[in-house]
């Protein structure tokens, strides 16, 4: 048997891959990369600690221990994008977080899956005043992940070198989380390294999606229910945050100051809710 444990956030969750449920009270739900992934692996247990919004601090504090009590062959670190939302993003802190996670996975004899992310503001399509910002955090989310991988040895997806991540069509409706044909792309990079490494594997997962791709009616008919809160959402706390991101940037460069980032910063959501549309 071999046995995945999938920590992280929504991405680990499969949001942006739904599909139907054959039992329980949800007619639809979400599978992800991290179920493509073990469909590749001899004998496979799954198990998703990962959680809707999380952000390093928690996956160490919350997601550690449940992984560990299950003794993971392979476990996945995916994580980033909730921190660089917020304003008391500490990179220094994700750095513990994340060594002493990956540290006691590696220690508990499994073989750890990393990831660098891709540039949310150019996924969002963000003015160069917004995008800018957010891909500093992102710089430094990948910096931290870097050290962590380069010193416990771990499996690292480069997503935001692959060109292949920036196909529009590897993105949902929502921009910040993978499409199936996106997660399929996570799978297949994650096998491809468990292979290289000398990890028994099975066959890859496909590149192209089973499910056809929402119709532009659905993706309205997303955005008009789920999407609405979402929305709203993203313009109280996301839109101000990145003003206030943008305004330290300008100052910063304007005042020759590092570019901390500015005090009053709103916290933000960026995570919508699991899917459960009929």
């Amino acid at each position: 048997m071999t046995t995945l444990v999938a920590l992280g956030d929504s991405i680990s969750l499969g949001v942006g891959d739904p599909v139907r449920l054959e039992s329980g009270p949800r007619k639809r739900g979400w599978r992800g990369w991290a179920a493509l992934l073990a469909e590749g692996l001899p004998d496979p247990s799954l198990h998703i600690v990962a959680t809707n919004g999380a952000r390093m601090a928690e996956l160490e504090s919350d997601q550690l221990p449940q992984a560990l009590q299950l003794r993971p062959d392979v476990a996945s670190v995916v994580i980033g994008v909730n921190d660089t939302l917020r304003a008391n993003f500490d990179p220094d802190q994700m750095g513990a977080s994340a060594a002493h996670t990956v540290g006691a996975l590696r220690a508990a004899g499994a073989e750890v899956l990393t990831m660098r992310l891709p540039d949310p503001g150019r996924m969002l399509g963000l003015p160069d005043m917004l995008a800018r910002p957010l891909a500093r955090r992102a710089h430094e989310v990948n910096d931290v992940m870097d050290a962590v991988a380069e010193r416990f040895g771990t499996l690292h997806f480069d997503a935001a070198g692959d060109e292949e991540t920036y196909d529009p069509r590897m993105w949902a409706v929502d921009r910040l989380h993978p499409s199936e044909r996106g997660h399929r792309l996570i799978a297949r990079r994650f096998h491809a390294l468990l292979a290289e490494a000398g990890v028994p594997v099975g066959a890859e997962p496909g590149a192209e999606p089973t499910n056809p791709p929402p119709t532009r009616l659905a993706e309205f008919c997303w955005m008009a229910t789920k999407g609405t809160a979402w929305v709203v959402r993203r313009s109280t706390d996301l839109v101000p945050g990145l003003l206030a991101l943008a305004f330290a940037e300008w100052r910063s460069g304007a005042e020759g100051q590092p570019a901390d980032d500015a005090a009053d910063l709103a916290p933000v959501t960026d995570e919508p809710s699991r899917f459960t549309a009929a």
